[in-house]
């Protein structure tokens, strides 16, 4: 385990995975801690999903582990790896667009505390329920929002329901793949400061191609280049590396 693993809540290790004679990641090695934001950048390609992916059991790596809290997770399902508290967001929005915004909540939080699905309506009017949801929503700024059907909210309003499901199963880290894609200039910055404020009780893996809203939040940066990761430190540092410059950031001014 390299120094920076240490004491680190997440912790991949020499991640392998390929698909066919495509290597989409080559040892991988990432750590990130409770109180940070751990942004992974790079450009498409890069095997950044793949490794968020691994990451949450939705593909499983043909070597290298996964540790988490301590634990070896790395043959655990994703809901499994829920439990222990590790959520995720996706690229996609994966929200059930037919339901309310309140009740796609509802389904997490009925989840976490044990309730039966069975009894759907009852559950609709139970405090026990409904208050934890409704918080959930007003954390994440669709409080007025609760009673739309969620197909009709706009791109960047489901990113934010999304984060609001993710959190309901009361993780202690979060996985957020692109949780900026498809957002407005004024949406971008309260998701920045939300995020922001988010991560006092929260670690934070965050795959972004944004490179304004990762210089903005996060704490370190990896970057991936054809699954491998090429450089990883402090913003500062990443910022003044000749060879992330040449490789992926150019001449952008970050």
């Amino acid at each position: 385990m390299t120094k920076d693993a240490r004491g680190a809540d997440l912790v991949a290790q020499g991640l392998n995975k390929s698909f066919g004679g495509l290597q989409a990641a080559t040892d991988l090695s990432v750590s990130a801690r409770r109180g940070e934001i751990h942004a992974v950048i790079g450009p498409n390609g890069a095997g950044k999903t793949t490794f968020v992916h691994m990451l949450s059991g939705f593909l499983r790596p043909d070597s290298g582990k996964i540790v988490f809290q301590g634990h070896d997770v790395t043959d655990l399902s994703p809901a499994a790896r829920v439990q222990r508290g590790l959520a995720r967001s996706f690229q996609i929005t994966s929200v059930f667009r037919e339901f309310t915004v309140l009740e796609n909540v509802i389904l997490p939080v009925q989840s976490r505390l044990g309730h039966s699905f069975r009894f759907w309506r009852p559950v609709l009017s139970d405090p026990t329920v409904l208050e934890p949801a409704r918080a959930l929503l007003e954390e994440v700024g669709l409080g007025d929002r609760a009673g739309v059907v969620a197909g009709h909210l706009a791109h960047g309003e489901q990113r934010q329901l999304e984060i609001a499901i993710a959190l309901a199963t009361k993780p202690s880290f979060l996985l957020l793949d692109e949780p900026m894609a498809g957002m407005g200039p004024d949406e971008n910055r309260a998701l920045i400061d939300f995020l922001g404020a988010l991560k006092t009780d929260h670690g934070m893996l965050l795959v972004e191609h944004d490179l304004d809203a990762v210089f903005a939040l996060a704490d370190r940066i990896t970057v991936l280049v054809y699954g491998r990761v090429m450089a990883s430190g402090r913003p500062a540092e990443i910022r003044k590396d000749a060879q992330v410059r040449d490789a992926y950031l150019g001449e952008t001014q970050v």
